[in-house]
C-alpha cells in the first residue's frame, strides 16, 4: 500500500500538471467507489494536498476530491483509455488525461467540504513531519491505548502516514520491539525521531517499491534500497549481525532483530 512518501511524491509531481486547469471530461468504473470521479467535470483543480495517505484535489466550487490509493492504485498521466486497470480519468483543458489506476480496486474516490470528513480520515493524527507532530502530543497519544506499539502506528490516529513498511522500519531505528505495548518517554522520544528521519528518507528517495507503486511519471521508487529492516527476514541485521526474524504482530507481518529490538 502506498504510504505517506509514495503519496507525497505523487503529490509534488501531478499538482505542475493540473493545478490552474479544467475537467473537461470524466469516466469511471461503475463501482461506486470511483463514480464521485465523474462530478468535478467543469471544475478548476486548484491545488494538491495530502493527509497521512490521502490526496486531496482542492476544486474550485470549495469542495475537494478525496483520493485513497488503497493497496495498488497509481495516479498518473495516461493515453491508453481501454487499459483494463483504469478505473477513473480526468480529462482537462490541457489536453492532459490524468488516470487512475487499480489493480485490485481498493481504493477509492470521494468529494467532500473541507474538513467534513468520515472514517480514518475524520480521525488522522498529526502529519509526522509537521510541527504538529510533538513528542508530548505523541506520547499522549500512545498512552491512551494498551494496543502494541505497531498496531497503534498502523491504526494512524497517534501520527499520520505510516503503513507496514515504514513502521518496521522506524521501530528498528529507534531500537524498539514492535509489538510492546507502552514505552517510556524517552523510548517514545527516539520512535518520534526514527519516524521523521525515516519518512524524510523515504520522500527524498521517491517511495518504496515492492510491487505495484509508481510515481506520477511512472517510475519506481529509490528507497528500496535503503530499507534497514521491512522484508530483510532471513538477512543479517545491518546493525549487529544478528539474522533478522518475522512474526505476525496483529495480522501483520513484521521484520525485526531479536538484539537490537529487545521486548
Amino acid at each position: 500500500m502506498p504510504e505517506l512518501p509514495e503519496v507525497e511524491s505523487i503529490r509534488r509531481q501531478l499538482e505542475p500538471l493540473v493545478t490552474g486547469y479544467y475537467v473537461t471530461e470524466a469516466s469511471s468504473h461503475p463501482s461506486g467507489k470511483f463514480t464521485p470521479a465523474r462530478e468535478v467535470v467543469g471544475l478548476g483543480f486548484e491545488a494538491i494536498s495530502r493527509r497521512g495517505k490521502y490526496l486531496l484535489f482542492h476544486l474550485d466550487n470549495a469542495t475537494e476530491m478525496v483520493v485513497h490509493l488503497g493497496m495498488t492504485g497509481q495516479l498518473l498521466p495516461v493515453t491508453n483509455l481501454s487499459d483494463p486497470y483504469l478505473r477513473a480519468w480526468w480529462k482537462f483543458d490541457s489536453n492532459l488525461i490524468l488516470g487512475y489506476r487499480d489493480i485490485r480496486r481498493f481504493g477509492r474516490i470521494r468529494i467532500y467540504s473541507p474538513g467534513l470528513y468520515e472514517g480514518t480520515l475524520g480521525s488522522l493524527g498529526p502529519e509526522p513531519l509537521s510541527d504538529d507532530f510533538t513528542v508530548e502530543q505523541f506520547y499522549a497519544s500512545l498512552k491512551r491505548s494498551n494496543r502494541k506499539i505497531k498496531t497503534q502506528l498502523l491504526s494512524q490516529r497517534p501520527v499520520a502516514g505510516i503503513g507496514n513498511i515504514y513502521a518496521d522500519e522506524a521501530c528498528f531505528k529507534a531500537g524498539i520491539y514492535p509489538g510492546v505495548r507502552q514505552l517510556t518517554k524517552s523510548q517514545t522520544g527516539a520512535l518520534h525521531e526514527s519516524i521523521r528521519q525515516v519518512l524524510a528518507l523515504a520522500v527524498e528517495n521517491g517511495g518504496t517499491t515492492l510491487r505495484d507503486y509508481v510515481n506520477a511519471e511512472g517510475k519506481k521508487g529509490k528507497n528500496q534500497y535503503y530499507l534497514a529492516c521491512y522484508g530483510r527476514d532471513g538477512e543479517p541485521c545491518v546493525e549487529c549481525g544478528e539474522i533478522l526474524r518475522r512474526v505476525i504482530i496483529d495480522g501483520r507481518g513484521t521484520t525485526f532483530c531479536k538484539s537490537c529490538q529487545q521486548r
